[in-house]
């Protein structure tokens, strides 16, 4: 089984005011393809920081990430602009944008859905940004909408439908251009028991059926230890 995440010896740090603040300190990981796993901590233990590397929304000041065999950091981007030229650093934007968009799905606490769009346009969304076909987009979002059990939710707006059915309208969205990790920041936060409990068996039916690794930040305990691997930080370093 190969590696979808590596990380060697990262390092996240900022200026807060006169102070320097360190969320990360010399993170060693490695996810293998397949894995579903939970990122569990005390809050400011640095497990959002994590997450939100792996998914390059954020960049790390050192430390070297390879995801799906690349290390998407290594494009440049915005922080590069002196360096690379205005134009290369566009294009090192677009090339990890691309990267992002092919590689990661995404799942957060709130659901941020378009609330003046249906569950199936919603969905839709992430493969017409992609430029694919309406008519192919929305076959591929009736195809996830099924197998996340919204069969007859489609048509329905985020207001119509219960904080379970809103969150697996994300999830479905998440994955509809099936990629190969998805990530996850809280996603049974604003759930009761009985919902967290449905999702995170979505969650693990989709990693079974359709191979999707799968990286959860969580402070649910009985949803962290439904999934394969328990990863815990503390103070910014895997305890």
């Amino acid at each position: 089984m190969s590696s979808i995440i590596k990380v060697t010896n990262l390092n996240k740090e900022f200026r807060s005011f006169n102070e320097v603040v360190r969320p990360l300190r010399g993170i060693d990981l490695q996810i293998e393809e397949g894995d579903t796993v939970s990122i569990v901590g005390e809050s400011g233990a640095g497990k959002s920081t994590l997450l939100h590397i792996l998914g390059t929304l954020e960049s790390p000041t050192s430390g070297e990430v390879i995801i799906n065999g690349v290390n998407p950091f290594g494009f440049g981007g915005s922080q590069n602009k002196k360096r690379l030229g205005v134009w290369r650093a566009l294009k090192a934007e677009t090339m990890l944008a691309n990267f992002r968009n092919e590689t990661i799905g995404f799942v957060f606490q709130f659901h941020h859905l378009l609330p003046e769009f249906s569950a199936l346009e919603n969905v839709a969304m992430p493969a017409l940004i992609r430029k694919t076909k309406q008519k192919v987009a929305y076959e591929m979002a009736e195809e996830i909408l099924c197998a996340v059990g919204l069969k007859d939710r489609m048509t329905h707006k985020p207001t119509e439908l219960s904080g379970g059915e809103q969150q697996r309208v994300a999830i479905a969205r998440a994955i509809i251009l099936k990629p190969k990790l998805l990530l996850a920041d809280e996603p049974t936060g604003n759930l009761d028991t009985a919902t967290s409990t449905k999702i995170h068996d979505l969650l693990v039916d989709l990693n079974e059926r359709l191979n999707i690794t799968m990286v959860v930040v969580t402070h649910n305990m009985n949803f962290a230890s439904g999934m394969k691997k328990k990863i815990t930080l503390s103070d910014g370093k895997i305890a």
